[in-house]
């Protein structure tokens, strides 16, 4: 599975993974369309604090679901690495 924040721009790792067969999750903003899109978020892929909510959610649910069959426990604090705003 691919995880895309802006289906607009990554037109080509969307192409790519269609062609793998990898599904698709995007968040899709107003102006973008869905249609490649196997699991569709409606949402704002250029609000820097939406991003950032987007990025820890899916995180969070990665590390919970790996975890999850091992008997593991993650803290976020400690898979997490913070990307600065440029």
């Amino acid at each position: 599975m691919i995880f895309i924040l802006d289906v607009g721009y990554e037109k080509n790792a969307i192409s790519e993974a269609k062609k793998l067969g990898i599904p698709v999750v995007g968040i899709v903003d107003s102006n973008n369309s869905p249609e490649k899109i196997d699991y569709v978020i409606p949402g704002n892929d250029d609000s820097i604090r939406a991003v950032k909510l987007y990025c820890e959610s899916v995180s969070a649910a990665v590390m919970e679901a790996k975890t999850a069959g091992m008997g593991l426990s993650a803290k976020s604090d400690d898979f997490v690495e913070e990307a600065t705003a440029e």
